[in-house]
């Protein structure tokens, strides 16, 4: 861990710290999980095994998995986004709060989602409105 990480996390409330843990494993595990995508999605080795003699349908099988791994990288994308969001609210001190009702989002979600932006309620009412704000009208 960096010098100025150990200052950071020593200087944090003991809430604060398990949040941060728990986004900093997460980013971990997205980050892993998308390198072995972008290796997937971007491996040629059986593209240089089949040769001229391949079946067209092969072909596109391997095509349709490597598009589908490459949709897949692009969702963990957003969801590292989100992640880094959240370490900027947890440093600001706002972290933990819905961004649309300003409630407290429950600690069992974020435990279970330390990146969540809003809670239960809010998101299940985004949902239902195609990812609107249901606040803003």
């Amino acid at each position: 861990m960096a010098k100025t990480q150990k200052t950071k996390t020593a200087k944090m409330a003991d809430a604060d710290k398990k949040y941060y843990d728990l986004l900093m494993r997460a980013r971990d595990e997205i980050t892993g999980r998308m390198q072995v995508r972008l290796e997937g999605a971007l491996n040629s080795d059986n593209l240089d095994k089949r040769g001229v003699t391949t079946h067209m349908a092969d072909v596109s099988s391997d095509s349709a998995r490597n598009e589908f791994e490459l949709q897949l990288l692009s969702k963990d994308g957003d969801v590292l986004k989100m992640i880094e969001h959240a370490l900027e609210r947890l440093a600001e001190g706002e972290y933990g709060y819905c961004m649309d009702c300003d409630q407290r989002i429950a600690e069992a979600r974020l435990e279970y989602r330390p990146y969540a932006m809003y809670c239960t309620a809010c998101k299940s009412i985004r949902e239902k409105n195609n990812g609107r704000n249901p606040h803003a009208e």
